[in-house]
């Protein structure tokens, strides 16, 4: 499985991005958005699960941002609204294959494809 996160860049606050995570090889995986600011550990921010039936967004992000997916395109969309200058990360895509236990999706290990990060940058 290959993964290829795209659509990031640089936004004034309270601006808009889409990002875009392209799967290919296997499909219908449960897929997680991940950021990591310079100097500290990744965190997490969206999960949504192969159906698209179950979504999970982390506190600093609920309400603003809105991930989807296109299973047709083995694709999936974090949708990010009233951008702030804390959200200034790299935005990291993951994978998980097979069955999920939802509440344990907000951490790294959980998931077993990455793709490359795209650069968020909110300016103030």
């Amino acid at each position: 499985v290959q993964l290829q996160a795209s659509g990031g860049g640089l936004v004034q606050a309270g601006g808009s991005l889409r990002l875009s995570c392209a799967a290919s090889g296997r499909t219908f995986l449960t897929v997680g958005w991940f950021r990591q600011a310079p100097g500290r550990e990744r965190e997490w921010v969206s999960t949504i699960i192969r159906s698209g039936s179950r979504i999970s967004y982390a506190d600093s992000v609920k309400g603003r941002f809105t991930i989807s997916r296109d299973n047709a395109k083995n694709t999936v969309y974090l949708q990010m609204n009233s951008l702030k200058p804390e959200d200034t990360a790299v935005y990291y895509c993951a994978a998980k294959n097979g069955q999920v236990i939802m509440s344990a999706m907000n951490r790294p290990g959980a998931y077993d494809y990455w793709g490359q990060g795209t650069q968020v940058t909110v300016s103030s």
